[in-house]
């Protein structure tokens, strides 16, 4: 995900402060992996140095002082552009789990169990993500759903390495 636009597009419905478009990224995108102060700060510094943003007030308070940024035209035509942009599908060619199962057969390791205990990891994140998901509001729903796409995509590779593990054993294995 790329925070500055997610943060530029934030800014769109209007000023804010730092504190604020962590709060609400957290709340809207951030569920299992909240932003850092550090990282909202040193993001509005470089969309600032690049003419993304400007400095809408500065307010005093107890504290250091709190900047509101607001969007410049320059970072809605960038918001614009990225929204249209549609995101490179990646091909997973370079799978550490595939990686792990030629290693495994490599030397002489069970293969097999890697798949079974990487079935059960996969399936028990599904239970978790199926009861978030059961639980959760539409936005909750939604994002549970793609990683379940995704892991059971994964189980069904899963099935078919362990259908194909002797003839792969034999392809890999030195002569």
């Amino acid at each position: 995900m790329s925070i500055g636009h997610t943060l530029l597009g934030l800014l769109e419905s209007g000023p804010r402060h730092g504190y604020d478009l962590k709060r609400t990224f957290d709340e809207t995108f951030g569920h299992d992996k909240p932003l850092h102060y550090g990282q909202v700060y040193s993001t509005m510094s470089r969309l600032l140095k690049n003419g993304l943003v400007e400095v809408d007030g500065i307010e005093a308070g107890g504290g250091p002082e709190r900047k509101r940024y607001a969007i410049t035209d320059a970072g809605i035509t960038d918001v614009q552009q990225w929204l249209a942009t549609p995101e490179k599908p990646e091909p997973y060619l370079q799978s550490t789990l595939y990686t792990k199962v030629v290693l495994a057969l490599l030397t002489g390791r069970d293969a097999g169990e890697l798949l079974d205990m990487q079935r059960a990891e996969h399936l028990r994140l599904m239970r978790i993500l199926t009861d978030r998901k059961r639980k959760g509001d539409l936005a909750d729903q939604l994002i549970c759903d793609h990683a379940l796409f995704h892991l059971e995509a994964d189980l069904r590779w899963l099935e078919l390495a362990t259908a194909r593990l002797d003839k792969l054993a034999a392809e890999v294995r030195p002569s």
